[in-house]
């Protein structure tokens, strides 16, 4: 008799590649001993594959209701979103253990079941008396917010049925389980079929899900990158380990924009929004300051203005050292070669340090003036006008190069009491100057960096370009 058997295949743990045979390194993603033998899931027979509850409609005859988004009461939160909690949504929120991604869940059920009806939230790490004592700790009285502790996911959804809930919130989606799927929880079968589990349960349900997810040493959400193209929504919450800032980021958002962020304060209630990212960011800032420089950035579509400081130091030994905190490396090697080839500055002997205060990341080529600046300033012990801003992207032949909305950060300098911008000349024409405000063009590095910097003695026999 003739028995059937179902071969087996290796998949990877870090991006879900499947071979038919171990490999020692994933051709997908390039990490080392990351294969796993499991079976593959069984086909489906084409009956089962015709047979479906949905039928075909025309597009005009599909209606929106009204209430088809609702707000958060969390507007930084909301912000992020794009304007409230679609139903039927599945979204991911990750970031570093101890950011504190089940603090923001719980106050934002908290409050969520406070306008919306009944909040259920699912811990999956935690028990109930854990999750009672934050929320003491948070100020949380609990009122419409029903807590289940619980890793079998067709449990929680057989509990989450019976309530009817206006949110669902798990924490987190490692710890559930599916009981028919021979895997461990946490592994990349139960992490991908509880993630469809929950995306076609909220579909149905019109429930929006939300689920917490661990991220691995390089930053990246555990389990299978798909995890990512499954959900709606990918949140990540980000901040620097000793700063007391968090700043709530979109990279994926089906239903509104991507690259939004939300900045909240942790502090002893829990994470409290800031209503003025831009003022907390140079709140701290002294007078005329010696490699210190405004900087106008853009985080989606919210303009922030942030410090960026720089320090040069004589190297103690033959190799110098680039330290790079909150702007990419890469850019700061560009911008030194730039003043020392195109300015003259004698770099070559300097270790540098140029950090972003805040634990703000910036990723655009806006900073590149402002970093050249900061450098420039304390290679000459010379001061930078406490009132200035600087925005530009600095090329390789010392010229400045226009930047993206310029008028909207302008009037974010304005707003917070800065009376003067420095600007790439190219791009500044047309652009109405906001009252009280003094717009000042350069075409170049030596330009700017003349008008930028206050008289003071150069040093190690640095040109004055």
């Amino acid at each position: 008799m003739e028995k059937s058997r179902r071969k087996t295949v290796f998949v990877c743990q870090q991006c879900g590649h499947e071979e038919l045979k171990w490999l020692g390194r994933c051709p997908g993603c390039h990490e080392w001993n990351s294969f796993v033998e499991m079976a593959p899931p069984p086909v489906a027979s084409s009956a089962r594959r015709v047979s479906s509850g949905s039928v075909p409609r025309e597009l005009s005859e599909v209606s929106i209701d009204a209430d088809e988004r609702f707000s958060v009461p969390m507007a930084e939160f909301n912000r992020v979103l794009g304007g409230g909690l679609v139903p039927g949504s599945l979204m991911l929120i990750s970031g570093d253990p101890g950011i504190g991604k089940s603090t923001l869940m719980l106050q934002a059920a908290a409050l969520i079941a406070g306008v919306r009806g009944k909040v259920v939230y699912v811990t999956g790490e935690e028990t109930l008396r854990q999750t009672k004592l934050r929320s003491q700790r948070l100020g949380i009285a609990g009122e419409g917010l029903y807590l289940l502790a619980e890793t079998d996911l067709e449990a929680i959804l057989g509990q989450v049925e019976q309530l009817q809930p206006g949110l669902v919130v798990l924490d987190s989606i490692q710890t559930a389980y599916l009981p028919d799927e021979d895997a461990a929880p946490g592994s990349i079968t139960q992490v991908r079929q509880c993630t469809l589990r929950l995306m076609q349960w909220a579909k149905s349900s019109g429930v929006p899900v939300l689920i917490t997810g661990h991220v691995t040493k390089e930053g990246a959400i555990a389990g299978p990158r798909v995890l990512e193209h499954i959900v709606d929504v990918v949140l990540y919450l980000e901040g620097e380990p000793f700063s007391a800032y968090r700043l709530l980021r979109c990279v994926k958002n089906r239903f509104g924009s991507t690259n939004e962020i939300g900045v909240f304060e942790m502090k002893e209630k829990g994470l409290v929004e800031v209503e003025n990212p831009s003022l907390a960011f140079i709140s701290q800032r002294g007078g005329e300051s010696i490699g210190s420089v405004v900087v106008p950035v853009l985080e989606g579509s919210r303009p922030l203005l942030v410090e960026v400081q720089a320090l040069t130091n004589p190297t103690s030994f033959g190799m110098p050292r680039r330290t790079a905190n909150g702007v990419d490396f890469n850019r700061v090697l560009l911008v030194t070669a730039v003043l020392s080839k195109r300015l003259g500055l004698k770099l070559g002997n300097q270790d540098i340090m140029v950090n972003v205060t805040g634990g703000l990341k910036i990723g655009e080529p806006a900073a590149d003036l402002g970093i050249a600046l900061a450098i420039a300033s304390s290679f000459r012990d010379a001061g930078i006008d406490p009132e200035m801003a600087a925005v530009g992207e600095v090329g390789l032949s010392g010229e400045l190069r226009t930047v993206p909305q310029l008028e909207r950060r302008l009037n974010e300098v304005a707003r917070l009491g800065l009376r003067r911008c420095l600007v790439p000349k190219a791009g500044s024409k047309g652009v109405p100057a906001p009252k009280g405000m003094e717009v000042i063009p350069a075409s170049n590095l030596r330009e700017a960096v003349a008008v930028g910097l206050v008289k003071g003695k150069a040093r190690g026999g640095a040109s004055e370009g």
